[in-house]
């Protein structure tokens, strides 16, 4: 599949790396199919990538490993959320957890309450709202990824 996306100009799509949210996204029930898409120069160690709605070229929203920021993250999810996503396999989910970058980079942060939990095997995905109060909706990442880059860890 090849689309035209605001971001990233012309971009194929191979059809095995389609996610599906059965239910879309928060704040976007209308969009199911995404993509991830990374620096290829970093491979899939990219810090920051990007899932770009298939079902609406213009839509892209940067994500990453919460762990790169947050090494203790382990949320506690009731398996019933996590239904739509198919036959659960610890070693095949993917955690990724949304960017904010504002123009004051000094500003960026990730909503570790609003998780997006991927079956890496069956290509589906569900993003949840944590009910636990450990998770911040802003947590400040600026200056762990300044750290992380001078260690040459991001």
């Amino acid at each position: 599949m090849t689309i035209e996306t605001r971001i990233f100009g012309e971009v194929t799509i191979d059809d095995g790396k389609i996610i599906n949210f059965e239910n879309g996204i928060v704040g976007f029930p209308d969009l199911k199919k995404f993509a991830l898409i990374h620096d290829a120069e970093k491979g899939d160690n990219a810090g920051i990538r990007w899932m770009q709605s298939l079902d609406e070229p213009n839509f892209a929203m940067p994500v990453m490993d919460p762990l790169l920021v947050s090494p203790d993250y382990n949320p506690v999810v009731d398996d019933e959320i996590l239904k739509p996503i198919g036959n659960i396999d610890p070693g095949e989910l993917l955690v990724l957890v949304t960017v904010t970058v504002p123009k004051d980079l000094k500003q960026m942060s990730v909503n570790l309450r609003g998780p997006v939990v991927i079956n890496v095997n069956e290509r589906k995905a569900v993003q949840i709202i944590l009910d636990d109060d450990a998770y911040k909706v802003k947590f400040p990442i600026f200056d762990i990824l300044n750290a992380k880059k001078k260690e040459g860890a991001c």
